[in-house]
């Protein structure tokens, strides 16, 4: 487990939202789970799971549903819009993209993409 993960204990088993954001203008958390691999529908069922995880635990009356994006190195559309298309939760599916471009100024700041990619291989 890295220390931007976000702990869930549920039914007594642990479970770890790569990056949980409370979005303020919006009113809502954001959750954003993070593969380095193509995407394969299961990937769907489990952001569904901390979406109705973190609605229930952790969304106040007055927030706004939780979002759910899903980042993956790779997806075919159709397989994602099936996987998507009866979840009633507001999720997407997108893919990235690691670059060697980083401004000077945040070189020193940031983990490099070696670290960022060894970090995603060591998650999956």
């Amino acid at each position: 487990m890295s220390a931007q993960q976000y702990h869930l204990e549920i039914a007594g088993n642990d479970y770890y939202i790569d990056l949980l954001f409370y979005h303020i203008r919006l009113k809502c958390y954001v959750v954003i789970e993070l593969k380095n691999t193509k995407f394969i529908p299961e990937y769907a069922g489990k952001l569904n799971f901390y979406l109705s995880a973190i609605d229930s635990l952790l969304k106040e009356k007055e927030d706004k549903p939780t979002i759910g994006i899903l980042l993956c190195r790779d997806k075919n559309n159709l397989e994602a819009e099936f996987a998507l298309r009866d979840i009633n939760k507001p999720m997407g599916v997108s893919e990235f993209e690691l670059t060697d471009i980083l401004p000077e100024n945040l070189k020193t700041s940031l983990p490099t993409i070696e670290e960022m990619e060894q970090n995603l291989l060591n998650k999956d």
